[in-house]
């Protein structure tokens, strides 16, 4: 185990990472912990409310995000300070991405269902630091050979290849195989070559005389969503609690 952690996170300079996703993931813990308390008037936590403002998390997440990111610069991958700031850094991340719906949309959207992007973002964040903690890099160099890294253009083809897929499930309409695919390739050549979401740039420049290939994207995409819906809203539910109710409309007096 020793030489494991030895070769693999402390001679790469990868404990700075690992502590800053340790602290980014228990945050988001944390802070949901207390807002679902909050939400629910248990405990002893409220809204912090001076003169009658509501600050939101978001604020000292962005502070906190500031001061370790350019620590974390400044000290490089080693040494007790690097650790330090990495830590502050991945506490401000958690706080500033668990309001990330807040931010995208101008608007306190935390228990709507617009919230729901919060928790998959968080989610996609850390899995892909643990990918690039597995010794995943983007776009697939890590699976270049050693020859080829001799090379100059087998490094850029490389690059170029992989990139070209995630521009494409890009274009398809597929944001998270998008992103997981510049650290796992094979994911985005999949993605690259299904067919694309009905409502994606690539289905509207491509499939409006395509009337068989607009139908199966309609059909995957249905299909797709039905199965996935309700496992995934079950999942963000649990880490992250499920939103308010929208009240339906009084229906029609006689």
């Amino acid at each position: 185990m020793g030489h494991w952690w030895h070769d693999n996170i402390a001679e790469p300079g990868k404990l700075p990472l690992l502590l800053a996703l340790a602290a980014f993931v228990l945050t988001f813990a944390i802070t949901r912990t207390v807002t679902r308390m909050i939400r629910a008037g248990k405990g002893p936590f409220r809204n912090v409310t001076p003169g009658g403002m509501h600050i939101h998390h978001v604020v000292p997440g962005v502070v906190l995000s500031v001061v370790g990111g350019f620590g974390a610069v400044a000290s490089g991958r080693h040494g007790v300070a690097a650790g330090i700031f990495a830590v502050i850094f991945g506490v401000g991340a958690g706080l500033v991405l668990d309001e990330f719906a807040l931010i995208l949309h101008l608007d306190d959207v935390y228990w709507t269902e617009e919230g729901r992007q919060s928790v998959e973002v968080v989610v996609l964040t850390a899995s892909l630091v643990l990918l690039v903690l597995a010794g995943f890099s983007p776009l697939g160099v890590d699976d270049v050979t050693d020859e080829e890294q001799q090379g100059r253009l087998g490094v850029i083809t490389t690059y170029v290849i992989n990139f070209c897929f995630v521009l494409i499930c890009l274009f398809k309409g597929k944001l998270r195989m998008a992103v997981l695919g510049t650290l796992v390739p094979f994911v985005a050549l999949v993605g690259a070559i299904r067919l694309a979401r009905p409502a994606s740039p690539w289905a509207r420049r491509l499939y409006g005389h395509r009337h068989r290939a607009r139908s199966r994207a309609m059909l995957r995409a249905y299909h797709h969503d039905v199965r996935w819906a309700g496992p995934r809203r079950k999942f963000q539910d649990l880490i992250g609690g499920a939103p308010d109710r929208v009240p339906l409309p009084p229906g029609p007096t006689s």
